[in-house]
């Protein structure tokens, strides 16, 4: 049986947009090598950093949800540790609250809003 997982990222803000999509390309494509299924994804941007990292005051955030075992939890964050793009990374398995959450929390961004 498979665990539902979210890994955010922040990547150095330095990057262009092409090394940021390289980048994203393949932390996802070292969950779906391993047998996970990516369920969501959503680019949250340039963000400004609650402290300095690496002397940056800024990142690129990035999520991803997915499914799968968890050995690939730690393959992810080796890969993570290697990428000198990757400044801090986070994952989480999420329990079925979590779950719900998130999908429902999709769901009501993807309605369109109605209009008094």
């Amino acid at each position: 049986m498979s665990n539902s997982y979210e890994t955010v990222f922040i990547a150095n803000p330095v990057l262009s947009a092409p090394q940021m999509k390289e980048a994203v390309d393949k932390f996802k494509g070292v969950i779906t090598d391993m047998g996970g299924e990516i369920v969501y994804e959503e680019d949250w941007g340039l963000r400004k950093l609650a402290y300095p990292i690496q002397k940056k005051s800024t990142g690129f955030y990035y999520l991803v949800e997915f499914k799968g075992e968890g050995n690939i939890i730690g393959k992810l964050e080796t890969e993570y540790r290697r990428d000198e793009r990757i400044m801090r990374f986070l994952t989480m398995k999420m329990d079925k609250f979590a779950v719900e959450y998130a999908n429902k929390k999709r769901s009501m961004k993807s309605e369109p809003k109605k209009e008094d």
